[in-house]
């Protein structure tokens, strides 16, 4: 496994919440790090069909055009009752024409629940996969894992995506009622910046 010598890394992101997560998680490594935005990079088209090929296209575009090291993520929520959907999609299921709408998507996922009859508790899993991508080509990969279930009404206005109807195993909140920095301790986020820190040297 390759470690990451480097004080300055790029996340292969534009997506501010993020970027503020990563930060507060890189934080304790004296690692600079920048985002896609900062550097005015396009959004490459995410055409995998994993969350490891999606964030491959990310990290490795990033590196390519500027030369350094870029991490990326490529996340989601899987749902059993709805055989892993919407997984890779999760943020497609919130596009409209105005942007993204995940209180809509919310709802979406809901009523297809509702509409299978599916049986309680319905298990889900957030997955977050890492890659960190060097200028060269060289990557490696970090996953990262967090079950928990789908409830119903939305609860809480921390966080983003579909935190308000994911109740992670073990508690009694909603990630959308979790302090958001409680939240990152414990996340699937989290839990790849774990398997991360071992290049990192921590």
């Amino acid at each position: 496994m390759r470690r990451f010598a480097g004080d300055h890394l790029l996340i292969a992101t534009h997506n501010r919440g993020k970027m503020e997560e990563m930060e507060a998680l890189l934080a304790p490594y004296g690692i600079r790090v920048t985002s896609a935005a900062d550097h005015g990079l396009p959004e490459p088209e995410e055409t995998g069909t994993t969350f490891v090929e999606n964030a491959r296209i990310k990290a490795h575009a990033a590196a390519q055009t500027t030369g350094l090291p870029a991490l990326s993520d490529d996340s989601g929520i899987e749902i059993d009752a709805l055989d892993g959907a919407p997984g890779v999609y999760t943020a497609d299921w919130a596009e409209t024409p105005q942007g993204r709408d995940f209180v809509m998507a919310m709802r979406k996922t809901h009523d297809l629940l509702e509409a299978k009859g599916a049986p309680f508790p319905r298990t889900a899993r957030f997955c977050c996969t890492l890659v960190l991508a060097w200028p060269d080509g060289h990557d490696e990969v970090f996953p990262g894992v967090m079950d928990g279930q789908i409830v119903w009404p939305m609860r809480g206005d921390q966080g983003h995506g579909y935190d308000p109807i994911f109740q992670p195993t073990g508690h009694d909140v909603t990630f959308g009622e979790m302090d958001r920095w409680e939240k990152n301790k414990i996340s699937h986020r989290a839990k790849a910046v774990e398997k991360l820190r071992q290049v990192l040297g921590g």
